[in-house]
């Protein structure tokens, strides 16, 4: 873990907590130093005040988040900037969390177990869902059938990983339409057979023999439990 922040005092109160709670902690107090310790070492959290001589706290945020060595390191921003502007900024930038000086150490050592906490329970959820020869990709919002990709659009995507992470549960229209459609005005039931034949198309080899979206006639649509 490393405490970047020009003001030695800032640093000893936060390396000193980060310590009491068994982190190891480095420190940088310009963001050229601390760019250069990052890339050389292997660090997995950052405290970076956004108020630093050289390269701003903004801009190093920035840089870390387009390089893929250092995109995924969690930060939290710490500064005195606390105009709410500022705050969406920093968020935006691709801070994980943003903290005001004067703050509470305690607090702070509470948002960076929250922020570590988060990030193990994302690790842990699987980002990809296989089904028979299907691959659904949730980051990337995207599917292949047997390696080949396969063009869905939003509302389709939603639908068919609505349907594959219920396997063995049978949906009515009107329960996929409050579940995909949601508040979206002037949806027709029959707005979900539409979709489901389309997609269909993309994902069955021989969609009037599906494989993977059934039908339970006069009930609704589901994906088997055993696919």
């Amino acid at each position: 873990m490393m405490v970047i922040d020009d003001e030695p005092d800032i640093v000893e109160l936060v390396s000193y907590n980060l310590k009491k709670e068994g982190f190891d902690v480095a420190s940088a107090a310009d963001g050229e130093e601390a760019l250069s310790m990052i890339r050389r070492g292997n660090f997995d959290f950052l405290i970076l005040d956004l108020m630093l001589p050289g390269i701003q706290g903004m801009e190093l945020c920035r840089i870390l988040r387009n390089d893929p060595k250092t995109a995924h390191i969690p930060i939290i921003m710490l500064t005195a900037k606390g105009e709410e502007v500022d705050r969406i900024l920093g968020l935006e930038t691709g801070a994980d969390d943003y903290m005001t000086k004067p703050f509470s150490p305690r607090e702070l050592i509470a948002r960076v177990k929250a922020v570590l906490r988060r990030l193990s329970e994302k690790a842990e959820t699987p980002q990809v869902v296989r089904i028979g020869d299907l691959e659904i990709n949730k980051e990337t919002y995207s599917v292949s059938k047997k390696n080949v990709p396969v063009m869905l659009s939003s509302t389709e995507f939603k639908l068919l990983l609505y349907l594959v992470e219920r396997k063995g549960k049978i949906f009515s229209r009107d329960q996929l339409l409050d579940a995909v459609w949601k508040d979206e005005a002037f949806v027709e039931p029959r707005t979900v057979d539409v979709h489901i034949r389309r997609l269909r198309t993309q994902v069955e080899d021989d969609p009037s023999e599906p494989k993977y979206i059934k039908t339970r006639r006069g009930i609704g649509y589901y994906v088997e439990a055993d696919i």
